[in-house]
């Protein structure tokens, strides 16, 4: 191609610079050939010297198709034109810097690599460049090549960790430079006390501050912006009495100035100190910006007082300040932090009818909350708004929606909008991948795990923890356990949620004791764990009714400073309760500073479970007193106390004021629970009666709670009608099929094979053998009904139990054995698990005075009865759980009251 500037018979002129492979040209003597050598009878002019070339040819026409935008032409000339001066270098790569075109900066830098010993300047603005067009390694392997490097070079390197936000990089450079004996200017104070404000770098600091001070910067023209970094690096890092010192000594105070020192004592949580600073702004005649109401807006929303942020957003209205786009982000987001999504899902329909324009982090946000909702439609909706006004290409949107899809079982939406995003990040990645592993396409979810390297993209903590929970939701707890072993051979550190996410699949697949196994690795790993793990976790401890593995919890719960989160006491509460400690349940629930509903709900609750009934409606009256509202959880709870004590008067009136008082709807544990309150007192007709009268169709919990009525009582008619029932709803349980059977035995309703005293056995049906777990000293043993290898235990319980009549724990007179299911009421197996547990822990800890045992079927009333007279003669506390319910035996009574 013929170059712009030169002919092609033009000789290149002498370059200005020389190229690393060039050396000064050497002319020959008697290669000059003057006038006088031509011959004489020469028909041609002498030979004239052509004019020295102009050095700044080349430049001016590099730089006129600079001015005009023709970038490319301009460096494509350059690579086939002449050597140029080194600060039409600098102009053509600012160029590149304000057009972000990072290539043809490339192609400049091949240029430059020719020049021998380049300019620093030029070198550094390469640096540059390379910084402002988004690729931090190529400039570091620019700026670490330079032979020379002054205040400017560092300047631009530490500027671009700054600009990417890779704040201790700029700290760790600017020791470097201070190791090389350059010393910085205000420019670069400004940026590295911004680094140690966002790491919490107190130290560092410091000790910029001290250089402020001896340099003299704080009083030269940038005095009052580099004072307001030093006062917002205090604040920002918990120095807030130092902070307010600075603050008070500046003669001049600007907004910036302000902002800082509420921002300070917002992020520390001393709003109240934050707002008397905002009053005394205004007290002192200088009118908030947009930025001062959206930090104290924004903090109200992160500290969970969205009504207090709607009051500021009215009072900034009524100042004549309308909120920008960040005010309505920020209050939308606030909500959805604290699940009120509805709530902010209304708040962005009010941003769109106040004509303030939402941007991808808002719409982004409100996608969120129809994903937490399951709003599919609403999200639609978001997604063609999103079209509408060109932020659905925003791949902070493209990101939410895909989740949005995946979540609400859209996978082939999710799918579109995945292929349709052009520039894809980790976060869509993972997104997709969290799709397919929820629905259980694990197959899917490798694949495009797989892909991941070949696209560029690393895999970070996220994906692999998405993988992970997608193969343990499935069952794969194998395939979980190696992929969260591989993570750091990959070079992916765990996170809390990495370890979360297995204890959360080990309790979904049944396996309490082994998430037990992996929360206590977790710790020997040094990994804190935080509120989701120990929500997680106290739940299995509870299940496993071990008050000693809740108390190692607590433990770990005080020791990680986690004891004032709500949600956290609540759990621990529930978790005491369910584990048989009601004491420990009831000292943390009495040094809560602030109790909710759901703290209510969990101590009345455990009241009822451990049968003290009146102990129950004491913290009810309590609780309305302090103006917290029942639910209906706290319904349920009150029904089944009145259940305990006979009340069926006052649980009918509770029961009416759901609908009548409260506008509650009742639900099937409602009435399940009538039905029991009913059953209690013997009035098995009106049970009936309410059961014909439910709105609704009764399910297996209703039916079982008149069978047990009915069972109890010997009413064989309703027994009949709720277990014909149970049967139809639950096919494969194999102790209403025996106790199906029976019941029309005794009806005289046997045919067939209904007329042998015991069902032949279905290989359909679950097996009904009776076993149970007990702890002891840290370790767990089973126990199955009629084994053999315990012929010495039964020995020993038969030493243990006596005679419970005369102790008098027999069940009360009421009670009829005739509708005992048969393998319960005979123990023709073998003598049943509990009895051996109980048997053991007595042989192997003589000093333990509490015995806790899960068991797999229902207690039957042999087994009763001999725990009660246990408790009450070896002065033992005895609880088992069982399918229906908890039975703490304590000095010869259980908590069941002898109805379960």
């Amino acid at each position: 191609m013929e170059n712009p500037f030169l002919s092609c018979n033009t000789k290149y002129p002498v370059p200005t610079l020389l190229f690393k492979h060039q050396n000064p040209p050497q002319i020959p003597a008697n290669s000059i050939r003057t006038t006088s050598s031509l011959p004489q009878n020469s028909t041609l002019k002498p030979l004239q010297s052509p004019p020295p070339p102009n050095p700044n040819t080349a430049d001016r026409q590099l730089n006129r198709l600079r001015r005009h935008g023709k970038l490319q032409e301009a460096i494509s000339a350059l690579e086939q034109g002449p050597p140029i001066r080194q600060r039409t270098y600098t102009s053509l790569l600012q160029s590149c810097i304000d057009s972000d075109s990072i290539e043809e900066g490339r192609r400049l830098h091949a240029s430059i690599a020719l020049v021998r010993d380049p300019n620093p300047f030029v070198e550094t603005k390469l640096v540059s460049m390379y910084a402002k067009c988004g690729s931090l390694e190529e400039a570091r392997r620019v700026f670490d090549g330079m032979p020379e490097r002054n205040l400017f070079t560092w300047s631009a390197m530490i500027s671009g960790y700054s600009r990417e936000q890779r704040w201790q990089e700029v700290v760790d450079l600017f020791f470097q430079m201070m190791h090389e004996g350059v010393s910085p200017d205000c420019f670069l104070l400004l940026k590295v006390l911004q680094a140690c404000a966002n790491t919490g770098d107190l130290e560092t600091g410091r000790l910029l501050h001290s250089l402020a001070v001896r340099g003299g910067h704080l009083d030269s023209v940038e005095g009052t912006h580099l004072s307001n970094s030093v006062l917002a690096m205090y604040a920002k890092c918990g120095e807030l009495s130092m902070a307010r010192k600075i603050f008070e000594n500046l003669g001049a105070k600007d907004r910036v100035t302000w902002n800082s020192i509420i921002s300070g004592h917002c992020h520390w949580g001393e709003n109240e100190v934050a707002l008397q600073f905002f009053e005394r702004m205004r007290a002192e005649g200088v009118k908030p910006s947009m930025v001062t109401w959206n930090i104290l807006i924004a903090n109200y929303m992160q500290s969970g007082s969205p009504e207090l942020a709607m009051e500021l957003m009215e009072q900034m209205e009524s100042y004549g300040v309308v909120p920008d786009v960040f005010s309505w982000t920020s209050l939308i987001s606030g909500f959805a932090r604290n699940n009120r999504f509805s709530e902010a899902l209304d708040i962005f329909q009010k941003m769109q009818l106040s004509g303030v324009e939402p941007n991808g982090m808002t719409i982004a946000t409100a996608i969120s909350a129809c994903t937490s909702l399951k709003a599919l439609s609403k999200g639609k909706e978001l997604h063609s708004y999103a079209v509408k006004i060109g932020s659905a290409g925003s791949v902070l949107v493209a990101n939410s929606l895909i989740d949005m899809y995946a979540k609400c079982g859209r996978l082939v939406d999710a799918e579109n909008v995945f292929d349709q995003t052009a520039e894809k990040d980790v976060f869509t990645l993972n997104s997709m991948i969290g799709g397919y592993a929820q629905a259980r396409y694990c197959g899917k979810a490798y694949d495009l795990f797989s892909k991941m390297e070949s696209l560029g993209i690393r895999r970070n903590v996220v994906t692999w923890n998405a993988m992970i929970s997608g193969y343990i939701q499935n069952g794969d707890e194998d395939r979980a356990m190696e992929l969260f072993q591989r993570m750091e051979i990959d070079g992916v550190r765990k996170n809390t949620a990495s370890w979360n996410t297995l204890i959360a699949g080990s309790l979904h697949n049944g396996h309490a004791n082994k998430a037990l196994r992996i929360f206590r690795q977790m710790q020997l790993n040094s990994v804190r764990p935080n509120i989701a793990t120990i929500l997680s976790i106290l739940p299995a401890c509870a299940n496993l009714v071990s008050a000693w593995k809740v108390r190692e919890i607590h433990a770990c719960i005080l020791h990680n400073n986690l004891q004032t989160e709500i949600s956290i006491a609540n759990s621990l509460i529930d978790a005491y309760t369910k584990s048989g400690d009601l004491g420990s349940a009831q000292v943390v629930f009495n040094g809560l500073s602030l109790r909710d509903l759901i703290s209510w709900n969990s101590m009345i609750a455990g009241s009822v479970l451990h049968g003290y009934s009146l102990v129950a409606k004491d913290l009810f009256d309590q609780m309305k007193e302090e103006g917290v509202k029942p639910n209906r959880a706290t319904f349920l709870s009150m029904i089944n106390a009145y259940s305990l004590e006979g009340m069926v008067t006052e649980g009918k009136e509770l029961f009416s004021s759901l609908v009548e008082e409260h506008q509650l709807a009742p639900g099937l544990e409602h009435y399940a629970a009538m039905v029991d309150l009913f059953g209690h007192s013997g009035r098995l007709e009106e049970a009936s009666n309410l059961i014909e009268k439910m709105p609704i169709e009764p399910d297996s919990t209703v039916w079982n709670a008149l069978l047990v009525a009915a069972r109890i009582y010997g009413n064989v008619r309703l027994a009949n009608l709720a277990a014909e029932r149970l049967v139809k709803l639950e096919p494969r349980n194999p102790s209403i099929h025996r106790l199906l059977s029976k019941i029309q035995a005794l009806c005289g309703k046997q045919s067939g094979m209904l007329k042998r005293r015991k069902p032949r056995k279905d290989s359909k049906l679950d097996s009904s053998l009776s076993c149970c777990w007990i702890e002891v000293r840290n370790k767990v043993y089973s126990f199955v009904t009629g084994e053999q290898a315990h012929v010495d235990l039964e020995n020993k319980f038969a030493g243990l139990n006596g005679n419970s009549v005369d102790v008098a724990v027999a069940p009360p007179a009421f009670y009829d054995n005739r509708l005992e299911i048969e393998e319960e009421e005979e123990e023709t197996d073998g003598i049943h698990s509990e009895k051996l547990a109980i048997a053991f822990a007595i042989s192997n800890s003589p000093t333990v005075r509490s015995i806790r045992i899960i068991k797999s079927v229902r207690m039957c009333t042999n087994c009763h009865n001999a725990c009660k007279f246990i408790s009450k003669v070896y002065r033992r506390e005895i609880l088992i759980k069982d399918p229906k319910c908890l039975h703490h035996f304590k000095d010869g009574k259980c908590s069941c009251r002898d109805f379960w």
